[in-house]
């Protein structure tokens, strides 16, 4: 039943539970469906099943006056496979799928399905552990649930590809027996689900939505996912989707031209579209789109339990031209601005909401702009969100990487530059699905050089992530040495982990993982300069960086990176203490797949003053080496315990 509160707070912009109202509700005592739509320009709504022929006859909603909602209760069970016909105000008769349904038809079909979504969830210890994250390991693996593993089938003659499709997808519960324990073997702390809201298109990787309230179908139903995401939990994995509120796709039974007309994209074509995604991007002006999709941020959250939203796309919603390069087609502010000022009060608005019912949530802003208040709180006027991916970083370092290691000692910039404006925002450190797609080589084959260089330079480039400032993101199939870039009809090549040297890869990305989540240093300040420091910044002769990481009690790591093929013996490194040193982690190990430039003995400070500091050790550096020394903690003898006992 709609209330006139309910009613009132929808178009205000202030309903944040517009899904306990809106969409199709079963109720289970009457064994009857009410539906309510929001179409404020239609002349009559219908509800269309099998039932009445798919005509809507006998089964028309009523329109509450000056609202714009149309609503009515049927008798229509669980499992109605039903669309709203739409009379327009131009008369034309429309079909369209329900914008709050909880469930739809697996794709190519496109009606919405009355679902009951109940669940008993078994994840309260997991939750009430819950804190703040700026301190915490967070190490995030990104999957494509259709293609991180995929069933060995046949396709049958005359079979459609979206059949086969089907029939190669594991399922939620699948993935719950199988990539939730490959996630915690690996050690990472978070899965990351591209979007996996209900869209019509594969290989949109769902950034083109039409479903915005219904887990896809093509993995099974909604109890199915929440226990995917129960089962995550149970195994101190966090859960993170992807969320995309900047725009979404055209096709005839989504949200465009939903009544007929313009009411979830702006009515202004020139602003609506999204010419490069052929999409249309929403009004965030208008307040009913603000209660839609404020809602549905918190529907995920609350109703699925989801640990945080990475929210696609933030820099097309926030400039004007994202899109106009030429200056007959920019839009200004009345002010000279081309900021969106609608999209800037929507994202502090949502921010604002999230934080207000959900602490500790990972609001994540993948935002590829220059500007500098993102993770900044909203009464600062920053856009409000916790954490944002460092773009820049990304490319940086990877446009180092590809260089062939003589010619980097010309660009060491590109590796210490991003630590200028390292605390300028809460930064993760991204390696994701965009990187290893369309023509940019996988992670592995970024790597110069033959196969044994490829992957040592891989190995140093995990490592050198791994230890710097800020969290970090991996996307699937990086941690095996993959040849190919995503191919995103297939499955990760599993096969390769048949040869030596991808399975030392994988031991390499697996030992490392379980390292970052073991030493305090690597993430406990992440987001404050003490827990950072420079070694050496500017080595390009040597194409050598280190620095040290250090936890809030004063303990550090001594991490030392070597961007070039050679070896340096007695290679003096500095310490912040003085001290008896061990070789803690090397990448070049031979279980790894490296040439096994270790250190065994323990090393011993020297008062040697060695890039500004006092004391130095003498090491060696492998080839394409990432190595971690650590001091050794002196061990009391019993001497000196009997000598603090006596005095006691």
């Amino acid at each position: 039943m709609v209330t006139q509160l309910d009613t009132y707070l929808f178009h205000q912009g202030t309903h944040y539970a517009s899904y306990q109202f809106m969409g199709a509700h079963f109720n289970a005592e009457r064994n009857d469906t009410t539906f309510t739509v929001w179409a404020p320009n239609a002349q009559h709504v219908y509800v269309a099943t099998d039932e009445n022929g798919w005509t809507g006859e006998n089964f028309e909603l009523t329109k509450i006056p000056d609202s714009g909602l149309f609503t009515g209760t049927f008798p229509l069970s669980l499992n109605t496979v039903y669309k709203y016909k739409i009379i327009t105000s131009s008369g034309d008769t429309i079909y369209k799928s329900d914008p709050y349904a909880f469930y739809a038809e697996r794709r190519p079909n496109t009606a919405s399905i009355v679902t009951d979504t109940s669940y008993e969830w078994t994840d309260d210890a997991w939750q009430r552990k819950k804190s703040a994250p700026y301190d915490k390991p967070i190490n995030i693996y990104e999957v494509h649930l259709g293609t991180w593993k995929k069933h060995d089938v046949q396709r049958h003659e005359d079979e459609s590809i979206d059949s086969y499709t089907d029939r190669t997808h594991f399922t939620y519960k699948e993935m719950a027996d199988t990539l939730i324990p490959y996630v915690k073997e690996m050690g990472y702390t978070h899965i990351e689900i591209m979007p996996i809201t209900e869209h019509p298109f594969d290989l949109s990787w769902g950034y083109q939505v039409t479903g915005y309230y219904a887990p896809t179908s093509r993995f099974g139903t909604p109890q199915d996912f929440k226990y995917f995401v129960d089962m995550c939990h149970s195994n101190n994995i966090g859960v993170i989707l992807d969320w995309v509120p900047a725009h979404f796709c055209k096709d005839d039974h989504g949200l465009r031209l939903f009544d007929g007309t313009p009411i979830y994209e702006y009515q202004d074509a020139y602003r609506a579209e999204k010419r490069g995604w052929g999409t249309l991007t929403f009004d965030f002006g208008r307040t009913e789109v603000q209660s839609f999709l404020i809602s549905n941020a918190l529907f995920w959250i609350n109703e699925y339990h989801i640990d945080g939203l990475r929210v696609d796309a933030v820099h097309s919603m926030t400039d004007l031209n994202f899109e106009n390069y030429d200056e007959h087609e920019r839009i200004y502010n009345d002010d000279g601005t081309s900021i969106n000022k609608e999209a800037i009060a929507f994202l502090q608005k949502l921010n604002t909401e999230v934080f207000r019912n959900n602490v500790h949530t990972l609001m994540i802003a993948e935002d590829s702009s220059k500007m500098k208040t993102v993770t900044t709180a909203v009464k600062d006027g920053g856009l409000g969100f916790n954490f944002k991916w460092d773009l820049g970083f990304m490319h940086d370092t990877l446009n180092y990487m590809t260089l062939d290691p003589i010619e980097r000692q010309h660009y060491h910039k590109l590796i210490n530059f991003p630590m200028m404006y390292r605390y300028d925002e809460n930064f993760i450190l991204p390696f994701s699905h965009d990187e290893v797609v369309h023509g940019k080589l996988s992670m592995l084959d970024k790597m110069p050089g033959d196969q044994w260089r490829k992957f040592a330079q891989y190995r140093l480039l995990y490592g050198y992530q791994l230890t710097q400032p800020g969290k970090k993101l991996n996307f699937m199939g990086s941690e095996i040495g993959m040849y190919a870039e995503w191919k995103d009809k297939e499955q990760v090549d599993w096969f390769l982990l048949d040869y030596p040297i991808h399975h030392g890869l994988q031991t390499y990305v697996k030992d490392l993982n379980h390292l970052y989540k073991k030493e305090r240093a690597l993430f406990e300040l992440d987001y404050a300069q003490s827990g950072f420091k420079w070694i050496d910044a500017d080595n390009n002769s040597e194409n050598i960086a280190s620095y040290i990481r250090t936890d809030l009690n004063g303990e550090s790591l001594i991490i030392i990176l070597n961007f070039s093929p050679n070896v340096y013996y007695d290679f003096p490194l500095a310490v912040d203490q003085p001290g008896k040193y061990k070789e803690y982690f090397n990448s070049d190990h031979k279980q790894y797949g490296g040439s096994h430039q270790i250190i065994h003995k323990y090393l011993f400070s020297q008062q040697y003053a060695t890039n500004g500091f006092e004391h130095s050790i003498r090491v060696k550096v492998p080839p394409f080496g990432f190595v971690i020394y650590k001091k050794v903690k002196e061990r009391k003898t019993k001497k000196k315990l009997q000598k603090i006992y006596n005095e006691d």
